[in-house]
Order: structure tokens, then sequence, then C-alpha cells
């Protein structure tokens, strides 16, 4: 591992540790699984291959079986795709819009910094797990409806985070020639304040994405997430949870999963090299 590393900061010229590395592979291996998904798995998700409900691992089902005599292994593949797909959707969206905002409201700064400002702490004041419940279970639990209730929940945060970085840019020299040389809106938020904040940014969307993670897995083990017959980690840690006297790998194995993948990405976050992590032009 130290050898690998040594020779990617030769290549790239960014140093990286072993930490770093390990973590890019378990987070590179979650995302070729939820890609991979359909065509990986040993079963079917819904097919009942054993009698021995919350079965033991064995060479046939590596991760035993699930309450109905379902091979795990092919749950939690299939639950990375919902898990991660829905997560990665849904903190594009929020980081696209709060980002987008953010640097917008910094720019025009006046009466419309203050109603974005305003607007976004008001609906940040909802506990974000209340505001998941009442909207899913009013509305359904369709996966378009999961992907735009946790985008709207995690934009607020986006948006304070880019705000404070691009308000620091405004006051800037160049933003300043900017101006005066009469560049658009569109100009100051694409090419001058956007490329001296992408580092940071880039950090944060990593750690929103596991906090969607995170709040998914909630809503679904409280039934309000991905329905049967698909299920996420979430989803299959509720349905299994009988086990949990049992010592059943059908509990263990998905709550591993949730917890590898979001360690896995805020590791690789603490561990990005500092030129990554603290760019800025």
């Amino acid at each position: 591992m130290a050898v690998l590393s040594h020779h990617i900061g030769r290549w790239t010229g960014y140093r990286v540790n072993g930490v770093g590395l390990a973590s890019f592979a378990v987070v590179l291996a979650w995302a070729i699984v939820a890609i991979a998904a359909p065509w990986i798995t040993p079963h079917g998700v819904g097919e009942i291959v054993d009698y021995d409900y919350f079965g033991p691992l064995t060479a046939k089902f590596p991760l035993g079986t699930d309450y109905l005599g379902r091979d795990m292994l092919s749950r939690v593949l299939m639950g990375a795709r919902y898990t991660v797909g829905i997560s990665l959707a849904a903190v594009a969206i929020a980081c696209f819009a709060g980002v987008s905002l953010g640097m917008a409201a910094a720019v025009m700064g006046g009466w419309a910094d203050s109603a974005l400002s305003r607007l976004l702490d008001a609906l940040n004041s909802i506990p974000s797990k209340l505001f998941g419940l009442v909207v899913v279970a009013g509305v359904g639990s369709s996966i378009p409806v999961l992907i735009m209730t946790l985008a709207i929940i995690y934009t607020p945060g986006a948006f304070r985070f880019a705000r404070a970085l691009a308000v620091n840019v405004n006051t800037m020299d160049f933003i300043t020639v900017a101006r005066i040389r009469g560049e658009s809106l569109g100009y100051l938020i694409g090419s001058e304040i956007l490329p001296n904040i992408v580092g940071p940014v880039f950090a944060d969307v990593g750690l929103r994405f596991v906090f969607i993670v995170l709040l998914l897995s909630g809503l679904s083990f409280l039934g309000l997430g991905v329905q049967p017959p698909n299920a996420d980690w979430g989803a299959l840690v509720r349905e299994n949870i009988g086990g949990l006297s049992f010592g059943a790998p059908a509990v263990m194995a998905p709550s591993l999963a949730i917890a590898s993948l979001t360690i896995g990405v805020n590791l690789l976050i603490d561990n990005l090299p500092q030129k990554i992590r603290d760019r800025s032009a």
C-alpha cells in the first residue's frame, strides 16, 4: 500500500496515504456493486432458496438466509443499488441547488441574499427525520419522492456552506475587477467564485452523502423507505430484526454494509490530499 501511495504521488503530484487508498477502494467497490448488482447476484432477490430461515453462513449462502429463506448475499448486493443510487441522486440535487443558490446569494447580496438565507434557514430549522417522516408518510415512499425529500432536507446545509465560502471570495480584488469590467452574474459565479471553492465543496458533498445514507436507512428501518419486494440496506435490517436474538447474519450483513460505506466515505474525505481539500486559486 505504501509503495502504491508513493507511485500515485509521483504520477499525480498529490500526496496520498494508505488509509485514503483503502477507503477509496471500499467506496469504489460499493459503487461497482451498485452498478453491476443485477448481473452479479447469485440468486433472485425474491427467490426462496432455503427452508432454514435465518440460516448460518455456508459455502452456498456466504451471508446466510433471511427470515423467509432468501439468499442474503443477493439481497445485500441489490440493496446497494438502492442505497447508493438514491443517496447519490439526492446529494447531487441538494448540492447543485444549494451551492448554486449560495454563490448567487453571496454575489447578489442585499435583499436577495437576505430572502434566500431566511427561507432556507427556516427550512433548515425543521428536524430532518421529522420532515422526512411527514412527507413520505403523506405523499408515499416511491423512489422519486424519497430522492426529492432527501434533497430538500440537505439543500439548506449546502447553501449555508457554499454561501460562507463564496462571501469570502466575493471580497477579493479579482472579483472587484470583474465587476468593473461589467461581467455578468453567471460569469462571476462560474468563472470566479466556483473555481476557488470547489475543493471544500467537494469534501462537503461527501459528508452530505454520508448523512443521506444514514437518513435513508433510518426511514427504511421505520418502514417509510424503499418498499417490498425491493429493499435497501435499512429495510433489510428492519425486516430481519427478529433474528437479532439469534445473532443471525441476515441482521449483521446489511448493518456492516452501511457501516463500511459511511466509514469509507468519511475516511476518504479525511485523507484527501491537502491540495484538493484546500484548493484556492
